[in-house]
């Protein structure tokens, strides 16, 4: 078996692939084997890219809904950290087949899933990104329209010049993912201490101008009684779970370029929750203080940073807001579906090319709509696909982890006819356990006598999703990686 493997390993546990695959239909150069040399990703390089993505005004306004439904601003905030910690969790454990073998997302899941069964949460995945494109592309436009308005008093007030500028904040997007991965890197590092700078220096003059963090911090939780809180505290948690559960996936997609495992743990820990708590609590804080700044609380930065007459601030404020959506549209939702819209036809689909059909199909999806209230943001956006992508994370873990022990053979991964061939490159046990574990959860949306299997999607389908496919999987033969040489050993035969 050993010797159909083709790959040498270092002595810090990273394998590199030496079988040449190119030829194969299901190999191209942008979703093939991160070469050792290619991995430079440090624990700040990590980090920096969970800043970039985390602060963005989704974030800023993540509390908003959660304070709009009864809790106080702590709970609030408390609630947004404690479902980043959870999510941290299937985060740094999908990562480790990404630093450990250099593979992406969809590449990983053929493991699993089976060569080509791996286009189903590869396309779910896909289509999340797509969706999430759309919305990140609408509120940076939304920052530049303000901006616009601020520099020239020419600029039109009503919907042509919001329509404008969303198009023009699509171009720029578009113009950073022909740039590619190396630039992405680059601009995820420059950007990441900038965010956090700007957001506490607008936390300091909200404090100021308020002579303190005003009203809505000091506003009491509105359940009167422990099952009210409960009842609406875990949706709520579901929903901080599922921001991130898309990226618990394809986390392979970044951790692949890691220079070892440390620095994608440390990178991932240092940058996730940390900054996702501190920018929700900016939120609420900044939002409190505008009830006494402005007589009326402002959750969205684009409408506050309008308010002032200085065209100067608004224009310094709106790059700024304009950057952290960059940052984090292309980092959150363009790699993954580039990459999963290759994996349906390696050959044809480059990641440039997918990075054009994810902008496309982030317009189609009308994320004008999903920004409307906060129950359609919350409830129905995160709440639904957390459901649908949790038996997904379920299934990747126990087959990396449980199932294999930590062993892939990656050149099969490449090739058809291999180990992951399954049924004509099908695994019929995973697709089984995951329209399982996520038809499960979507009953809950629509049998109002066991909505709580919707409150609970994630975490319920997750666990369906593990269990079912341990189940199924059990006695499965995998690859021996116990005798692939070190590179040392591989020179000295050389």
């Amino acid at each position: 078996m050993s010797d159909n493997l083709e790959m040498v390993r270092t002595k810090d546990g990273l394998y590199e692939l030496t079988a040449d695959v190119s030829s194969s239909p299901l190999y191209n150069e942008d979703i093939g084997a991160t070469k050792l040399a290619n991995r430079t990703w440090s624990t700040y390089n990590i980090a920096a890219l969970w800043i970039g993505m985390s602060v963005c005004i989704p974030t800023y306004m993540l509390a908003a809904g959660l304070v709009a439904g009864g809790m106080s601003a702590w709970q609030a905030v408390f609630t947004v950290m404690l479902g980043n910690l959870i999510v941290l969790i299937p985060m740094v454990l999908n990562a480790v087949p990404g630093t450990k073998f250099g593979i992406p997302f969809p590449v990983l899941v053929r493991a699993s899933f089976g060569t080509l069964g791996s286009n189903i949460p590869a396309l779910l995945r896909a289509g999340v990104a797509c969706g999430w494109f759309g919305i990140q592309t609408w509120i940076g436009g939304s920052a530049l329209n303000a901006m616009m308005l601020a520099l020239f008093s020419s600029w039109p007030v009503d919907g042509i010049g919001k329509w404008i500028a969303f198009f023009v904040f699509w171009a720029i997007n578009v113009w950073i993912i022909v740039k590619g991965m190396e630039f992405l890197k680059k601009f995820e590092s420059w950007a990441a201490p900038i965010l956090i700078a700007m957001g506490v220096i607008m936390l300091i003059w909200a404090m100021g101008k308020a002579g303190g963090i005003g009203p809505i911090m000091n506003e009491p939780s509105k359940f009167a009684t422990f099952g009210e809180f409960w009842k609406f505290f875990i949706p709520g948690l579901t929903g901080m779970v599922g921001f991130w559960a898309t990226l618990s996936l394809n986390i392979p997609d970044f951790s692949r370029f890691a220079r070892n495992q440390k620095a994608q743990i440390y990178g991932q820990t240092l940058g996730l929750p940390t900054t996702m708590t501190l920018y929700a609590f900016l939120g609420v804080a900044i939002t409190s203080a505008t009830v006494i700044i402005f007589g009326e609380a402002l959750w969205d930065p684009v409408v506050v940073l309008s308010k002032f007459s200085n065209p100067l601030v608004i224009v310094f404020g709106m790059f700024w807001l304009a950057v952290a959506t960059l940052s984090t549209n292309i980092a959150a939702n363009v790699v993954s579906p580039a990459n999963d819209f290759q994996n349906l036809w390696p050959r044809k689909i480059n990641f440039v090319i997918g990075g054009l059909i994810t902008a496309v199909i982030g317009i189609a999806i009308r994320p004008w709509w999903l920004l409307e209230d906060y129950g359609n943001y919350i409830f129905g956006w995160l709440g639904t696909y957390g459901g649908l992508l949790g038996p997904v994370a379920g299934i990747m873990i126990v087959d990396f982890f449980i199932i294999r022990k930590r062993m892939l053979n990656v050149r099969d991964l490449y090739v058809r006819g291999g180990e992951y061939e399954y049924t004509g490159g099908f695994n019929w046990k995973a697709i089984a356990a995951f329209a399982i574990g996520a038809g499960v959860t979507l009953i809950g949306k629509w049998v109002p006598a066991v909505s709580w299997l919707a409150d609970y999607s994630w975490f319920i389908g997750f666990a369906i999703g593990f269990l079912l496919y341990w189940v199924l999987m059990r006695g499965t033969k995998v690859s021996d990686l116990s005798m692939v040489p070190e590179q040392g050993a591989v020179a000295e035969a050389e």
